[in-house]
């Protein structure tokens, strides 16, 4: 249903159920600086149980990159979308709720003086998701995207005053 395997969302609930552990995970993603003018300045290779792609990004054209690929706030609202619609649709499908449309837009109003070492103003001001689907009433939808915004990793990312570190390895 809704392109989620129904099974397989049930069987990790009843796993998790049965061993909190199971809901703990971990990622990561590692990339390397692209030295090469012209090229795209950073790529990453996400792998994946049935494969990996290779991701490349750089600059926007006004702060030095060549236009030859997404730059890195694309990347990080394409991953608060998808992760909002993933949401959304696991919680639809675990509640027998199918939807036959599902579109996500992110988007965010950003000012780039603290990043130019101009100000100490914050540089997100604002990250909007404008969700359109089709499938249960207006009332029902509302309730899921109310669901979705509680339960959504990425929307907890971009809202939640997370732990933060560095650390710099040889």
């Amino acid at each position: 249903m809704n392109n989620v395997d129904v099974d397989k969302l049930r069987k990790f609930v009843e796993d998790v159920k049965k061993d909190p552990t199971q809901a703990l995970k971990k990622k990561s993603v590692e990339g390397s600086w692209v030295f090469e003018e012209g090229k795209p300045q950073f790529v990453a290779k996400l792998e994946y149980p049935n494969g990996g792609v290779t991701l490349s990004c750089e600059l926007p054209p006004f702060a030095g990159g060549w236009g030859t690929s997404p730059d890195p706030i694309q990347y990080c609202l394409y991953g608060l979308a998808a992760c909002f619609a993933a949401t959304l649709m696991a919680t639809a499908t675990g509640e027998g709720i199918e939807l036959r449309k599902l579109e996500v837009r992110a988007e965010n109003e950003i000012d780039l003086h603290k990043n130019l070492g101009l100000s100490k103003d914050p540089i997100i001001k604002k990250v909007r998701l404008v969700v359109r689907a089709d499938g249960p009433s207006e009332a029902e939808m509302q309730r899921l995207i109310k669901l979705a915004e509680e339960r959504c990793p990425g929307v907890e990312c971009v809202t939640s005053s997370i732990p933060f570190e560095t650390s710099l390895e040889k």
